[in-house]
């Protein structure tokens, strides 16, 4: 008797405050709504981004933004544990790898009809779309490219290349002249293990890096792949295998570029910025080498990050709204720039194109001069393809430090990679 006493105490306490709380006009009628957004990166990042809350927050004074910041190595990890113990933010922050995986458990939901996307490119836009739901908004365009700095190839006497023509084994050829000309001070280029790279690779051989659902890759490109890495740790074009493996591991501010001891490497374009900043110098980007008498070199634009909704989330209005306001608003392109990539938006890209920094103004002109180049944008890959980055380093580096044979690695990572894929 007694606990049903404190029921009831406990029911008509929490009507007294809804009533109450209708009363006043609670949430989502003039009260405050608080809506939870998650996101990664650098502490630039971070100050950028919170300039834009406060100015989303100043147009829409119902709304509070409570942002859930990390960085980029634990953010995965993290959102997995919110989204398994009911805890998932409102506006979620996604790559592409990780967008079907999220979408496919009903985490997002469908944006179509909420957010304005009249002003993004369709390819790029249908990047974000699954079964013809628009679970994820692209928030900018950027591409992989080859970075380099151009004085220290002059200071090592050599040329910069002809990118519209130049080959694997000429790229290769060049940094171990630069590693030579300079007694090893300056390598001649930062070897890269990203996805983005080997998919670039298949590319111009003709292959996808998925075909449904399993790795489209062939064991031949693979072991290709693999030799252009090995070719340069043995002419010392690159550093050895162990101080790769560890700069492969770590960002752009602590790259050869940024200690003046590289003069190319590979990154997504929307980092020319801070590679610029590491660095103290002007760099520049060029397209990727590729095999003699390839159709096509394999470059793509890619959505640098989606923002997406929690299909859960009680404010599910202002959660589109806050995803409009930094996909369309040009104040927030003004604060944010090309940090999340060169702004999807046409219409943001035009109001800011004229207040990029230089740097930008550059990735915008590179990016313009090679689009008429570039394969279609990817499509959102099979589900737990955000595993896929482990077993491609992990066979890598088995390969690079001669505990596997190149054809057995090859064969056991697709194994392995299509059994993931398929469960």
């Amino acid at each position: 008797m007694g606990s049903g006493k404190k029921r009831w105490t406990a029911a008509l306490l929490a009507t007294a405050v809804l009533s109450i709380t209708a009363a006043c006009g609670g949430e989502g009628a003039g009260g405050d709504v608080k809506l939870r957004f998650s996101y990664w990166g650098s502490a630039a990042r971070q100050k950028m981004t919170q300039e834009a809350i406060k100015k989303f927050e100043a147009k829409n004074p119902n709304i509070d933004i409570e942002e859930e910041f990390s960085d980029f190595r634990s953010y995965y990890d993290k959102l997995a544990t919110k989204v398994a113990g009911d805890e998932t933010p409102d506006v979620i922050t996604l790559e592409i790898r990780g967008l079907r995986e999220y979408a496919d458990r009903g985490t997002l939901t469908d944006l179509s009809s909420t957010v304005n996307t009249a002003d993004i490119d369709s390819k790029v836009l249908a990047t974000g779309a699954i079964d013809k739901k628009q679970f994820a908004i692209p928030t900018g365009v950027n591409a992989w490219s080859l970075v380099v700095d151009p004085k220290a190839i002059k200071d090592a006497g050599q040329q910069l290349p002809d990118d519209t023509t130049w080959t694997w084994e000429q790229y290769a050829d060049l940094a171990a002249k630069i590693t030579a000309a300079t007694d090893g001070k300056v390598y001649g280029t930062q070897q890269s293990f990203n996805p983005a790279f080997l998919q670039i690779f298949a590319a111009q051989r003709g292959e996808s890096f998925y075909q449904g659902d399993k790795l489209g890759i062939s064991p031949n490109t693979l072991k290709a792949w693999w030799a252009v890495h090995r070719k340069l740790i043995n002419t010392k074009g690159s550093p050895d295998a162990a101080k790769s493996v560890e700069l492969g591991a770590l960002g752009e501010d602590r790259s050869l570029f940024a200690t003046g001891n590289g003069a190319m490497g590979m990154w997504w374009s929307n980092q020319l910025g801070s590679i610029n900043k590491a660095s103290g110098k002007e760099v520049d980007l060029l397209r990727m080498p590729k095999p003699q008498g390839a159709t096509t070199g394999g470059m793509f634009l890619q959505p640098a990050m989606f923002y997406t909704a929690s299909s859960k989330s009680a404010h599910a209005a202002e959660a589109a709204k806050f995803i409009d306001f930094m996909i369309n608003d040009p104040e927030a392109g003004q604060i944010i720039l090309s940090d999340r990539g060169l702004p999807a938006s046409s219409k943001v890209l035009a109001a800011v194109r004229d207040k990029l920094p230089e740097t930008d103004k550059k990735t915008l002109a590179f990016l313009d001069k090679v689009k008429d180049e570039l394969t279609d944008s990817p499509v959102a890959p099979p589900k737990h393809a955000s595993a896929m980055e482990d077993i491609l380093t992990r066979y890598t580096n088995e390969v690079l430090f001669g505990r596997m044979a190149p054809d057995d690695a090859a064969r056991k990572l697709i194994t392995e990679a299509n059994a993931l894929i398929a469960g």
